[in-house]
Parts: structure tokens; C-alpha cells; sequence
């Protein structure tokens, strides 16, 4: 019998043990796909330049994360399969097959596994492509037209990414099958069973582990300037390394303690199972820990997309809060302005304020800009009131100001604490900071600094006075109607120089925002379905492993309903380690990228959480029935 024939057999043969590698593979490869052929479509054109180059920018290195996280999937799989195979194929080595045809048979028999997720992958994921962009522009809120159509492009790239990444691996079992002994194979299933650590090592470990978590946890929401980006760097490994530490030794140190109390250990059968779980653990911290790392971005991913959509909203909220504004030097063109624009349209509301514009070289501040401005408090208040913008600004003293800014999408200066404004020599300090488009898109592009009416008076001495006049009419959708008069009116008053902003409110200059948004809404289910396929995986082809002790614990006399007690027990902790884990890091993780986007998250927080848990939950139950099938245990 050739090579071939007998790997195709053994496939053949044991295709039942292989159908979660085989879906969770072909998985990893339908996303990678339909976010490639999401870039090689052609919808993105749509959206227009500015956009589509934003959204392709996104995706190449939401691209990149998938590759990532593809390679660290298949490490794991492949892992998995080439320690349940080298036992099975290993008996091979009795009929006279050298190392090396059995390691080439295990890698005809990998290749037909990594070729059929393959081909699974890139046939539903083509099957999805018309579904999957249906529900990125339905998230999106866009209006594109989306055809089916096939990218060979996209098939070439996903495949060599993935057979890269999966040829990488089926290589190194090749190699560790070449230079294992007859002993390594048979043994290979007991080789990363767990033998009882030193106590020392587990509390280092524990310790270690401890420290550099809540390191990480608390340098993450740690206020800053823009040493923000290098804390949330260095927090990121810290807790990443942090979680290995306490999968790796906390917990088992944790369930060592517990089993050496007896009074413990020989209550509602923990002894069935507590035992079980510190036998295994030095296989399983790994791939805890990778879960709990996957969720905690899950959650994060979730909280940045409804976070994004929150900026997004203010930001257009912002930005069409007044339909014109023109700022000039000349007090009381109100009126001319006003009826300008009502030769063609209805104005809704106006206001005006006067301005101080100063020299830049007399600023002194953290926040650089072109034009530094300041307003009196007294007519920001009756502004607000004039267009029914909310106001709960504090009157600050002679050297205090309130800082009017524009909604950023994120900032990575988060301190808001001791911020300082040296203005001709003279130091004031920040009050508050509001995001209310008092004076409008003119935010943008101006520093506004509210001062108390005494200081604005002192003030003038050194400042330009100008006037801000804003407008908003009742159908912002015709604000081209009155451009041509307010070109005429600045025409007729060479001697006062004017500028003006329309804004148009079908602006889509950040409407690549949205696609942002439906992106990490769809990161987020993506991490999700793959932490709990990880954990189903890794239970399904435990279950194989655990026969023939049930087996024994069945002759024993243990009922299968005490038996089963202690599976649920068993796969609970599977399920709840990292769960509970990526609970307490998440709220960390969305406490920083809260005060970042300046979004109250904490609902967020909670609903991912809850939504994880019933996702795992579901798993979990699964889990129980695969398990007691796969063990063999009988009534």
C-alpha cells in the first residue's frame, strides 16, 4: 500500500475526530477572505477617495491581526493533532516504517486536513461574500450597491497566507516526528501531563503573575500626555504576560493547595476531578491564557466600535450645528447677513459673539494651534441660551479659562489635571474643557479660551478684536441657495475682511468612521466564536484522551450520573478561568479607551460581558454532551 493510500485512509477512518480542526481552520480562513475581498471588491471606491483609502488602510491591518492571530490557531490545532497522531501513527514504527515515511505520512495526512479547511474555507467564505458586505453597509449605515462577485485575488492571497502559515507547521511536526524516539511517540499524550511543581516556583510564578497584571491594568488608564501611546504599549505586554503567569502559576497553585486539604478535596466528588484538572493544567495554562488574552480583545473591539459610533454622532452633531458662519472685524453685520441668506432661505436660529485673536507668539500652551482666540463668559452663556445649547460652565476667575474644543475621535492626552495656558506672561489655569459646538465648526480650526469678563476687558489691550456671526437654517440641505449672496456681501466690503464656512451636511469625509464601527463589531463576534472553538476543540479531543480512566472509574462502581457531575465540574473551570480572568482585565481595558474616546463605556462593558458568558455558557453545555460521548461513558 503506497504512502498516499494509507494517509488517505487514516483521514478517511478518523474524519469524525477531525471535524472541529477542520471547521475551526476553514473558519480563520472565511474571515481572512471576505475582509480581503472586502478590499479587492471595488465597494470601497464607493465611499470616495478620502474614505476608501481610510477603510483600505483599516483592513489591511485588521488583515494583518487575522494573519496573527491565524498563526497562532494553527500552531495550537496543529499541535493538537500532531500530539493525538504521534501515539496513533507511531505503532507504525513496529511493521518496519523509518521515522522518516511516518513523518511523511503525517504530513500527507496534515495536508489533506489543511487542504479540506482550505477549500471549505474559500467556498462558504465566497458563498458569504454578498451577505458579509450586506451587513458591513447595513451596520455602516451606507448607501452602495453590492453585486456577488468572485476575487481571484483575494482567493491567492488568502491561500498564501494560510498555506504559508499552515506548510510552517506541518515542517516543524515533520521534524519533531523525525527525531523522536520510539518511546516520545508511543508517550506522546502523557508528555505534557503536569507533575507537581515546587511550591517556590508556583508562588514566584503567582506572584509575578499578580504584579505584572495589575502593572499593566493600572499603567493602562493611568492619565498622561503623550506618553499615553507608550504606557498602553507597555501595558498591553505586561498584561499579556501577566495572565501567562497566573494560568501558569497562580491557579495550579491555587488547586494544589485546595487538594491537599482532604476535608476539600472529598466533598460533592471533587476528588474526581480537581485531581484531573492539576494533571492537565501544564498543557492547559497555554491555551487559558490565549483565550483570555482573545476575549479581553473581543471586549475591547466592542467597546471601540460603539465608541467610534458615539464620536461620530458628536462629531456630525458638531459640525452641523450652525450652517454658516462668517468671522470679520466689523461689529453689527448681523442684520446684513441675516437677510442675505433669507432671499433664499429660512433661518432657524443666529447668534453672534465678539472675539480677542492673539499673536501666537505671546501662547504659551500643550495644545499647539494656528489662532488662539479668547471669548467672554458672560456671552457664551447668553449664546447658549440664544440657540438652546445646554451650558453648566463655571465662571472662572482672573487666572482660570475654560477651554472650547471639538469632539476628537480619540486623544491620546488624557490628563486633565494641571493644564496650563501662559498668555503674554501671565499663567492661567484650566477649569473645565466642553466639547458643545458653541462656536461651532470654527472649533476646528480655532482655540477658543472662555475668560471672565473683567480678564476679556483687560485683555483687549493685546488682542485683535473680531466677531463671530452663526446662522442655522431650517433646511440645511439647500445651503448652497444662499452662497453666491454672502460671496457678494464679503465682495462689498473690501475694507472689512470677511471669511465664511458653509457646511454641507452630506459631508462624507469621515463617514469611514461607520465602516470602522460594523468592522469591530464583526472583530468582536469573530474572537468571540474563536475562543469558544478553542476551548471545544481542546475538550473535544481531550474526551478521547480520558476514556480509558472512566472506563476504569465505571468498574469502580461510580455511577454516570456522578461521573457526569464531575465533567461539568471539570469543563466548568475550563470555561470559567478565563472568562473570569477576561472580566476583571476588561474593565481596565475599556476604562483606557474610554478616557481616550471621552465615551462612557461602562455599559458596553457590562453587555460584551454578559454576552461572552452566554456564548461560552453555550459552548460549555455542548461541551458536557460531546464529552461524555467521546469518553464512553455508559449508563
Amino acid at each position: 500500500m503506497s504512502m498516499f493510500k494509507l494517509a488517505f485512509m487514516n483521514f478517511k477512518n478518523s474524519m469524525r475526530n477531525y471535524l472541529s480542526l477542520i471547521f475551526s481552520l476553514a473558519f480563520t480562513v472565511l474571515v481572512l477572505y471576505n475582509f480581503q475581498n472586502l478590499i479587492s471588491s471595488g465597494v470601497l471606491d464607493r465611499l470616495g477617495i478620502h474614505n476608501a483609502e481610510y477603510v483600505e488602510m483599516i483592513l489591511q491591518i485588521i488583515t494583518f491581526v487575522l494573519g496573527c492571530f491565524m498563526f497562532f490557531f494553527v500552531w495550537y490545532s496543529t499541535n493538537v493533532f500532531l500530539t493525538k497522531r504521534k501515539k496513533e501513527i507511531g505503532i507504525y514504527i513496529f511493521t518496519g516504517l523509518t521515522n522518516e515515511r511516518i513523518g511523511k505520512l503525517y504530513v500527507i495526512e496534515t495536508l489533506l486536513i489543511g487542504g479540506l479547511a482550505l477549500t471549505l474555507g474559500l467556498v462558504f467564505g465566497i458563498l458569504t461574500t454578498r451577505l458579509f458586505q450586506m451587513m458591513i453597509s447595513s451596520l455602516s449605515d451606507l448607501s452602495i450597491q453590492i453585486g456577488f462577485q468572485i476575487s481571484f485575488r483575494s482567493i491567492l492571497i488568502t491561500s498564501a497566507i494560510y498555506g504559508a502559515i499552515y506548510m510552517l507547521f506541518v515542517i516543524k511536526g515533520y521534524v519533531s516526528i523525525v527525531r523522536s524516539s520510539v518511546l516520545d511517540m508511543i508517550s506522546a499524550a502523557k508528555q505534557n501531563e503536569y507533575v507537581h511543581e515546587p511550591k517556590c516556583f508556583l508562588i514566584v510564578k503567582a506572584i509575578l503573575g499578580t504584579a505584572l497584571t495589575l502593572s499593566g491594568c493600572l499603567l493602562a488608564v493611568k492619565e498622561g500626555g503623550m506618553e499615553v501611546m507608550r504606557n498602553l504599549l507597555l501595558s498591553v505586554i505586561l498584561v499579556v504576560v501577566g495572565i501567562y503567569f497566573l494560568f501558569g502559576g497562580l491557579i495550579p497553585l491555587i488547586f494544589q493547595t485546595c487538594s491537599k486539604h482532604k476535608k476539600f478535596l472529598y466533598q460533592k466528588e471533587r476528588c474526581l476531578w480537581i485531581n484531573n484538572v492539576i494533571f492537565r493544567i501544564r498543557k492547559n495554562y497555554r491555551t487559558y491564557a490565549m483565550v483570555s488574552v482573545l476575549l479581553l480583545c473581543s471586549v475591547t473591539a466592542l467597546a471601540a466600535a460603539f465608541a467610534m459610533q458615539a464620536r461620530y454622532k458628536n462629531i456630525i452633531h458638531f459640525r452641523n450645528m450652525y450652517t454658516y458662519q462668517v468671522l470679520g472685524t466689523q461689529d453689527g453685520l448681523n442684520s446684513q447677513i441675516l437677510s442675505s441668506i433669507e432671499q433664499d432661505n429660512d433661518v432657524k436660529l443666529h447668534a453672534d459673539t465678539p472675539l480677542l485673536i492673539f499673536d501666537p507668539s505671546l501662547i504659551e500652551t500643550l495644545y499647539k494651534n494656528n489662532i488662539y482666540s479668547a471669548v467672554p463668559y458672560s456671552r457664551i452663556k447668553q449664546l447658549a441660551k440664544e440657540t438652546g445649547i445646554p451650558f453648566n460652565l463655571p465662571e472662572p476667575a482672573d487666572n482660570e479659562f475654560i477651554n472650547l474644543s471639538n469632539p476628537p475621535l480619540m486623544s491620546l492626552i488624557t490628563t486633565k489635571t494641571d493644564v496650563t495656558l501662559t498668555l503674554n506672561h501671565k499663567t492661567y489655569h484650566q477649569i473645565a474643557e466642553s466639547y458643545e459646538p458653541y462656536l461651532g465648526i470654527f472649533e476646528e480650526q480655532m482655540s477658543f479660551y472662555v475668560m471672565n469678563d473683567t480678564e476679556y476687558e483687560r485683555l483687549r489691550a493685546i488682542g485683535q478684536e473680531a466677531y463671530l456671526y452663526n446662522y442655522q437654517i431650517h433646511q440645511p440641505k439647500q445651503y448652497q441657495a444662499s452662497t453666491d449672496e454672502l460671496e457678494s456681501l464679503i465682495a462689498s466690503n473690501p475694507a472689512q475682511p470677511l471669511s465664511y464656512v458653509a457646511v454641507d451636511p452630506k459631508n462624507s469625509d469621515i463617514e469611514w468612521i461607520k465602516v470602522l464601527f460594523s468592522v469591530c463589531l464583526f472583530m468582536f463576534l469573530v474572537f468571540v466564536c474563536a475562543s469558544g472553538s478553542i476551548l471545544f476543540m481542546k475538550l473535544y479531543n481531550d474526551a478521547f484522551d480520558d476514556r480509558a480512566k472512566y472506563e476504569v472509574l465505571q468498574k469502580l462502581g461510580f455511577s454516570k450520573e456522578t461521573l457526569r457531575k464531575a465533567i461539568q465540574n471539570e469543563l466548568r473551570f475550563t470555561y470559567m478561568a478565563p472568562f473570569l480572568v477576561m472580566t476583571a482585565g476588561s474593565y481596565f481595558a475599556v476604562l483606557s479607551l474610554s478616557k481616550m474616546m471621552q465615551t462612557p463605556l461602562f455599559s458596553i462593558n457590562l453587555l460584551s460581558v454578559l454576552f461572552i458568558f452566554i456564548i461560552l455558557y453555550f459552548c460549555y453545555r455542548i461541551s458536557i454532551v460531546i464529552y461524555i460521548r467521546n469518553s464512553q461513558i455508559r449508563s
